[in-house]
């Protein structure tokens, strides 16, 4: 590898505003490889309704973390970090430029801010957790959570199964607050070694866009994927089992829904996703650029110009 590299590009967004389109152009442009950061699109399970990218954009550039994770699996934060490092390190000695795409702001915190070092969940605690879940709902293990780590509590929505869990389970395990340990955190990539630039379309056009994505979904195939999912019978409490769409669509299979209205509370739930993405970028990257342009050619450039001249870089010993 050279004494110098390409610092990593970092593209955040709500979901449909464009971030694929956006890192396959800029790959074709600068020389790039994709890293997915996206907390859905890494199982195999659903190509159509994570909206990963299509095989046509795959065949411009080459992509890495793209449904690569069976859905029976528990994927992680910590899992993601090490595996995106990995395609970093192994882009960049390629000569390329990392070009990191996805609508998950706790993968990009943890790469720019640090991953805190949490101990592994207790099987048995675990356990117990998920048969009071069974028994009592998500609310009441929420109810819980807010009692004993209030500060937690209020940024996890009730239903949010799978993080109120590991919240409880940290409580449990360490006697710690999950807060208080992911304050003590470094980062995994220095701060001159990534540019970061946040999407921000207009939220009408966003909606609309996120309404009209979910019709396509579905006539390419969304609930026939998410019947061949269903069939599984998978736990539940599996991060898979929050992709949008997938809980309204299995509804809508056991007789329990129209498709309309399977749909629309689809829809309705990716815009609410939509609007939290938003609230995350206003609170959490407020230093990174701001992109309210929804042309392609003008966030091409907008991007491009928080690279480093050819030639110039960043040491390797920064990340």
């Amino acid at each position: 590898m050279s004494a110098s590299v390409k610092p990593a590009l970092l593209i955040m967004g709500p979901t449909a505003a464009g971030k694929s389109a956006l890192a396959v152009a800029l790959a074709e442009r600068i020389g790039g490889e994709i890293v997915n950061a996206d907390s859905m699109q890494v199982y195999r399970d659903f190509r159509v309704l994570t909206a990963r990218p299509s095989p046509q954009e795959e065949a411009r550039a080459p992509h890495h973390l793209f449904g690569h994770v069976d859905a029976r699996e528990n994927y992680s934060v910590g899992r993601w970090l090490a595996e995106a490092l990995a395609a970093i390190a192994a882009i960049r000695a390629r000569g390329a430029v990392p070009i990191l795409a996805g609508g998950t702001g706790l993968y990009f915190k943890a790469l720019t801010q640090g991953l805190a070092d949490i101990p592994a969940a207790d099987p048995a605690i675990r356990e117990h957790l998920r048969g009071r879940h069974a028994n009592e709902g998500a609310p009441a293990l929420h109810a819980e959570l807010a009692r004993r780590d209030p500060g937690t509590a209020a940024r996890l929505e009730p239903k949010d199964f799978p993080r109120v869990l590991r919240a409880l389970e940290v409580l449990e395990t360490t006697g710690e607050s999950i807060s208080a340990l992911q304050a003590h955190t470094i980062p995994a990539l220095a701060r001159d070694a990534w540019a970061g630039i946040t999407l921000a379309p207009p939220r009408e056009a966003l909606y609309a866009a996120i309404d009209a994505r979910f019709d396509m979904m579905l006539e390419q195939g969304a609930l026939e994927e998410v019947g061949a999912f269903a069939a599984r019978g998978l736990d539940p409490a599996l991060p898979a089992m929050k992709a949008h769409g997938a809980p309204a669509l299995i509804a809508h299979l056991r007789g329990e829904l129209s498709l309309a209205d399977a749909a629309a509370i689809a829809k309705r739930d990716t815009r609410r996703y939509a609007k939290r993405q938003f609230t995350w970028m206003a609170g959490q990257m407020g230093d990174w650029t701001r992109v309210g342009e929804v042309e392609l050619e003008a966030r091409v450039c907008v991007a491009t110009s928080l690279l480093p001249l050819r030639g110039e870089g960043v040491s390797e010993a920064d990340g």
